[in-house]
């Protein structure tokens, strides 16, 4: 029975380790020769036509519930280069296989609580690769004003400056100009696209530096300059970002350590004990109490979150 437990919880990790694996690992480029000529059309066979079939039944399922914006704007945050049906039928196969292991090793208990282990997965990697990227973008942001400003005293345009940002600065920031550029050059208007970056990458800073694109193109001035002084402004609120986060820094590290210490001594005890642990898990008293603590655990992370979060 124990071999059957752990492999049951080695197929339940490697279920949500490829569901994980469709959000981070990139997706290679590939377009068939047949494409070329506009009045062809793909013919996909065997285990790709099946893909390409479970693509647009997921395409349109989000469609017809209304959800296939928001999970598109949330891959784009998250820096994903996965089209949303990929990733819900990630989503739902990961559930399903969960769903059926957790069913077969623990019954229905075991189903219940396997199942969302693959969406909490992959909805969890989205939220941190959102934050890194978030927190990178605008690390980046001083070096990106400092860059356009020497462009723009050398005498270039403000469109020239934002394509050697796009040409020389490293990631986000180069992928988030680089799709400034083409928007406005398929026609879009500069100053919405770059509010739009700001909103995509939650950065108030540069909402600041799209404000001052759009006040120089009405009034004109030196932008360079304006763009030198937001700089300052921006290194100085990094500054005492830093320093707030150091400071709270004890508080964030024991919320973590409170908040895995249970996990953790419940894991050594199932290994080192499993009857008392039967005790507690083999009757209804015993799972109300774990869901109980599980209740109050959600509600000590989220205080605890409050509390050392610092907001200016």
């Amino acid at each position: 029975m124990t071999a059957l437990v752990w492999a049951g919880v080695g197929a339940c990790a490697l279920a949500v380790a490829l569901a994980a694996a469709v959000v981070l690992v990139p997706r290679a480029p590939h377009v068939d020769i047949s494409r070329l000529d506009p009045a062809a059309r793909p013919a996909p066979r065997g285990l790709s036509g099946v893909a390409v079939d479970a693509g647009r039944l997921g395409d349109q399922v989000l469609r017809r519930l209304g959800r296939r914006q928001a999970l598109l704007g949330v891959l784009e945050r998250a820096g994903v280069h996965r089209s949303p049906a990929q990733v819900l039928g990630a989503v739902v196969g990961g559930a399903v296989l969960g769903n059926l292991l957790g069913g077969v090793v623990g019954g229905p208990l075991g189903a219940v609580v396997l199942t969302p282990l693959a969406p909490l997965a992959v909805v969890l990697t989205l939220r941190v690769r959102t934050t890194r990227r978030r927190a990178a973008f605008g690390d980046q942001l001083d070096d990106t004003l400092r860059l356009m400003s020497s462009s723009m005293r050398a005498g270039h345009s403000v469109l020239r400056a934002l394509e050697a940002v796009s040409h020389e600065a490293d990631a986000p920031t180069a992928e988030e100009f680089s799709r400034v550029l083409n928007e406005v050059r398929v026609g879009r208007d500069l100053v919405v696209a770059l509010d739009e970056v700001a909103e995509r990458m939650g950065s108030e800073d540069f909402s600041w530096v799209a404000q001052a694109v759009s006040i120089h193109r009405e009034v004109g001035g030196n932008l360079a300059e304006v763009l030198d002084r937001v700089g300052i402004t921006i290194r100085d609120r990094s500054q005492l970002r830093r320093q707030a986060r150091a400071l709270s820094a004890e508080g964030r590290v024991s919320g973590v350590v409170l908040l895995a210490m249970p996990f953790v001594l419940g894991a050594g005890l199932q290994l080192t004990s499993p009857e008392y642990m039967g005790r507690l898990t083999g009757s209804s008293t015993g799972v109300l109490m774990l869901a109980t603590a599980g209740v109050l655990m959600v509600v000590g992370a989220v205080w605890v979150r409050r509390v050392v979060t610092v907001r200016f």
